[in-house]
């Protein structure tokens, strides 16, 4: 795949359950670091940009098949996004980058991912430093949470109508909430539906609203429910957007390993971006 013509930058753009993302190769290196967040700002903008919650640019690497540099639609780069993942997974086997079975870098660690067709199952990685039963207070509220860092940090808050929770006030207050500062964290509310399923919404850090799916939420959502004795693997995780993910591990209650995300990365389609023109 040619990465960039002149002013002409070719890319993907793709989603995972509808968290979607522009994917560039950027193996060789076009775009210098300092201008990087701002150029995810442009691409990922609304009818200005191609819209997206995210930039992947995936990169050469030493160590593993390739590495990526993640940036929200805010320009904030981030450690992890597991939907991503499983879209810059699929993107390295179609434009001949990797094998079905690969690895890559991020800044969480290396993801191990396997793809087949457009399905795409990793490994997630930096999973730790739980902190259950928080008491979150609001304005006129209290909301009862869990933390736990899936490579990203997330607060699950387990609720009993999904459909009538405010996210984007709750979500918002508790993602810039002092109890997770300096960092912040996104936030998910779930309902848990069966000893294997939950239902999730969530609102993503760095978008700064909610979104149509959050993998690194879908993993957080099914471990604290896992950790509290309400879900065994593997867990189906409803999203937003209606795509079901999958979420395996081993073990139960306190001693969970081999955690893995599953789901489809489809290619909505491909094109140049005009840099001249892109404002």
């Amino acid at each position: 795949m040619e990465a960039a013509t002149g002013q002409h930058i070719a890319f993907y753009k793709m989603h995972g359950g509808g968290n979607d993302f522009v994917l560039v190769d950027h193996r060789q290196g076009f775009l210098a670091m300092a201008e990087q967040p701002a150029f995810a700002r442009r691409v990922c903008a609304g009818k200005v940009g191609v819209g997206a919650d995210g930039l992947i640019l995936i990169e050469a690497s030493p160590r593993a098949d390739f590495r990526w540099r993640f940036y929200n639609a805010d320009g904030s780069e981030a450690e992890m996004c597991g939907n991503g993942a499983r879209c810059a997974a699929r993107f390295a086997v179609l434009n001949g980058l990797a094998a079905p079975q690969l690895s890559f870098e991020t800044l969480a660690g290396v993801i191990r991912a396997e793809v087949d067709g457009r399905r795409v199952k990793v490994a997630m990685t930096g999973v730790g430093e739980y902190r259950r039963h928080l008491d979150i207070p609001l304005e006129g509220e209290v909301l009862h949470g869990h933390f736990v860092r899936v490579g990203v940090p997330h607060v699950v808050v387990q609720v009993n109508e999904l459909e009538k929770v405010p996210v984007q006030v709750w979500g918002r207050a508790v993602r810039f909430h002092n109890l997770f500062q300096p960092a912040g964290t996104n936030v998910n509310f779930i309902r848990v539906t069966g000893p294997h399923g939950l239902e999730v919404r969530t609102y993503e850090r760095g978008v700064e609203n909610e979104t149509l799916a959050c993998g690194t939420g879908a993993v957080a959502s099914a471990l604290i429910a896992a950790h509290l004795g309400q879900a065994a693997s593997p867990v189906s995780v409803q999203t937003r957007g209606g795509e079901i993910l999958t979420v395996s591990f081993a073990g139960q209650g306190d001693n969970l390993t081999e955690i893995f995300l599953e789901g489809e990365a489809l290619v909505v389609y491909r094109g140049e971006l005009w840099m001249d023109e892109l404002k």
